[in-house]
C-alpha cells in the first residue's frame, strides 16, 4: 500500500470513529488513570530538540563524565564505550554505507543534543532518569570525547552542545526533504 493510500485509509478510519462517537455517544471506559496537574506534565515534558531547545541549565566535561560513566554505564556498554552486553558507543570504524556499519556515537548520531536527550530519558537502564542534568551533560561530553569529537576539558552545556557539528550531521534525510523530492 502506498503512503498516500495509507494516509487516506487512516483519515477515513478517524472520520468513521468520530462519526460513530457522535452518533452513539462516548462509550464508558474502565475509569483508569487521572488527569495530570500542570506540574506533573512539566516534570515529564523533557524533550530536547536538535536546535537545543529543551536543554536544561547545567554542564559537564568529559573528565567529569568519565567517573559517572565508569560507575553507571560501563557495566553494560563496556570500558571506554567499546561494548558489553549493550551496544558499543565508541570505537566504530565502519561508516553507515559499509557492509557492517557501526552505530557508535561518532558514526551514527546526527545531533549531540539527541545523545543528551536519550541518556537523560532512558539511562542507566536499571534506573532511567536517575542522573542529574550535570551528570547527563558530563556523560554526553565523555561519549563525545571517546569518539574524538571534543577535547577532554571542553564543557558541554545548553549553549555549547547544540553548536557541535556531528560527523554524521548530514547523513540523514528528513521526512520533509523526502516529501519534497516526490
Amino acid at each position: 500500500m502506498s503512503m498516500r493510500k495509507a494516509g487516506k485509509a487512516l483519515s477515513l478510519a478517524i472520520a468513521l470513529g468520530v462519526a460513530t462517537e457522535w452518533a452513539y455517544g462516548r462509550a464508558e471506559g474502565p475509569q483508569l488513570g487521572r488527569t495530570l496537574s500542570p506540574q506533573e506534565i512539566d516534570s515529564i515534558g523533557i524533550n530536547v530538540f536538535p536546535d537545543g531547545s529543551g536543554l536544561p541549565p547545567g554542564g559537564g566535561t568529559a573528565a567529569q563524565g568519565q567517573a559517572v560513566y565508569e560507575g553507571k554505564c560501563a557495566s553494560c556498554h563496556g570500558p571506554k564505550g567499546l561494548g558489553g552486553s549493550a551496544e558499543e558507543l565508541a570505537g566504530g570504524q565502519h561508516s553507515l554505507t559499509s557492509d557492517a556499519p557501526d552505530k557508535t556515537v561518532g558514526i551514527y548520531w546526527p545531533y549531540a543534543t539527541t545523545i543528551f536527550d536519550f541518556v537523560r530519558r532512558s539511562m542507566p537502564l536499571d534506573a532511567p532518569r536517575s542522573l542529574s542534568d550535570d551528570e547527563v551533560y558530563a556523560v554526553t561530553a565523555y561519549l563525545l570525547f571517546l569518539n574524538g569529537i571534543i577535547d577532554r576539558d571542553r564543557e558541554m552545556n545548553a549553549q555549547s552542545l547544540p553548536k557541535l557539528e556531528m560527523p554524521n550531521r548530514h547523513g540523514f534525510i528528513s521526512i520533509f526533504e523526502l516529501e519534497q523530492t516526490r
